[in-house]
């Protein structure tokens, strides 16, 4: 089974390559070519930073958005966006202006505005991971590592699958169909992420 990691610069490119080695995956490709990722049997995007500067990286890659789009949206291959490459998945975000995600799973990625005002931004560090009712099986209830300062706010409370607190309830992973997506960083969430991930391999949506 091979998994393409997309490769576009993001920062967390090899931290998650290992993390996903230590899950069980045998076959895990580092990859900036779009027909690797069409044929993949997974596929992970990574992302830190900025969510202009992922997205013009990404759409910057020669296919590399209409071959996600078709392995994912028409053969249904099972995909995981981490970090900013969940809020990719977004209609929009609000980064330094606004600016267009991906529109796989509607919504906008904003700052984070805590309800208490001596919560500070970033949230950073380990927080509870609590399921929502549609969740699916490969998400458990848990803590995660997370470093944010934009927030995924989801159109439909159906695409929630967790949330976790920070002056405010926060979403911590979005999915639909084949698409799974985690504000928090399983390749820094050590026992939690590790079997996060290998459920991810196992994953039959």
């Amino acid at each position: 089974m091979t998994i393409a990691l997309i490769d576009y610069g993001a920062g967390n490119l090899h931290s998650v390559h290992n993390a996903l080695r230590k899950a069980g995956a045998d076959d895990v490709v580092i990859t900036a070519d779009a027909e690797t990722v069409a044929r993949a049997d997974r596929i992970v995007l990574p992302g830190v930073g900025a969510f202009r500067a992922c997205r013009d990286a990404l759409v910057g890659i020669d296919g590399m958005v209409e071959a996600m789009g078709e392995a994912v949206g028409k053969r249904g291959t099972p995909f995981l966006g981490v970090c900013v490459g969940m809020q990719l998945l977004a209609d929009a975000g609000e980064e330094f202006g606004r600016h267009e995600g991906l529109g796989w799973i509607p919504g906008t990625v904003r700052v984070i505005e805590p309800a208490d005002p001596e919560t500070k931004v970033p949230h950073m560090g380990w927080n509870d991971v609590t399921l929502t009712d549609g969740a699916p099986a490969l998400l458990e209830g848990g803590e995660a590592y997370f470093l944010h300062s934009y927030h995924f706010d989801a159109t439909d409370p159906a695409d929630v699958a967790a949330v976790t607190d920070h002056g405010g309830p926060l979403v911590a992973a979005v999915a639909r169909d084949t698409i799974i997506g985690c504000q928090f960083h399983p390749e820094k969430s050590q026992r939690y992420g590790l079997s996060f991930l290998s459920r991810f391999l196992e994953w039959r949506p």
